[in-house]
């Protein structure tokens, strides 16, 4: 057997644990280095912890990950893309506007009230004083990445001729607050549970009634709500 062939069968052996892709490994980091975060806070979290939590050497998080602060922010980058994908489901065109908007709020507690949210924002409160980078990565990366797909959303529905509402952006903000900032201040302060899928669709639901019986131009508004007539 010639050298290579030797060479392939030890390639091949199936003993042999695969080679990972550089994608594969930077999301075992991401996901251990959300753990870390989570349970030693940033200014308790090193690279070489978190090389080891995701079995790979500290040379090659460095290659893939130059910094803690970038690394902080690929963790956020991950989370958010998960609501990302899910506002920009089904079809604007096709979705019913309510169905929609409660989808979409929905998506955004789930986002928001889930623990390991909850604890990245505990981290940022209680560490930005020091940190002033997970700050701005937290507020560029995850509040300001929420409303401008919200405020994109309801800026679509206003040139279908939906709603009438003159701030995109302003009314995503109030939406929020509306549907998360009571539930999320309590799991954050320790002073009740996080609501379970059942409280939070009926929550999507009756902010989408109060925010949509406002904002609707007035046929839309009546299809919805034929009491109104």
């Amino acid at each position: 057997m010639s050298v290579f062939l030797k060479e392939e069968a030890v390639r091949r052996s199936p003993g042999r644990p695969p080679v990972r892709s550089d994608q594969e490994t930077l999301k075992l980091i991401i996901q251990a280095a959300a753990l870390a975060f989570q349970t030693e806070g940033y200014a308790g979290t090193g690279i070489a912890d978190v090389a080891q939590r995701a079995g790979v050497s500290t040379k090659t998080l460095y290659r893939l990950v130059p910094t803690k602060a970038d690394l902080f922010r690929m963790v956020i980058a991950d989370r958010i893309g998960r609501f990302m994908s899910t506002i920009h489901e089904p079809d604007d065109a096709t979705s019913d506007l309510v169905t929609g908007l409660e989808r979409i709020l929905i998506a955004y507690a789930n986002l928001s009230l889930d623990p390991e949210v909850v604890a990245v924002y505990k981290l940022v409160f209680a560490e930005s004083g020091r940190f002033p980078e997970i700050a701005e990565a937290f507020y560029q990366g995850a509040v300001q990445r929420t409303r401008s797909a919200m405020a994109g959303w309801l800026d679509r529905q206003r040139e279908r001729g939906l709603i009438a509402i003159e701030d995109p952006d302003a009314v995503a903000g109030m939406l929020r607050g509306m549907m998360v900032m009571e539930p999320q201040r309590a799991a954050m302060l320790g002073q009740g549970p996080t609501p379970d899928p059942v409280a939070i669709a009926a929550r999507a639901k009756l902010c989408a009634a109060l925010f949509l019986g406002g904002c609707l131009t007035s046929s839309r508004r009546l299809d919805a709500w034929p009491q109104l007539r």
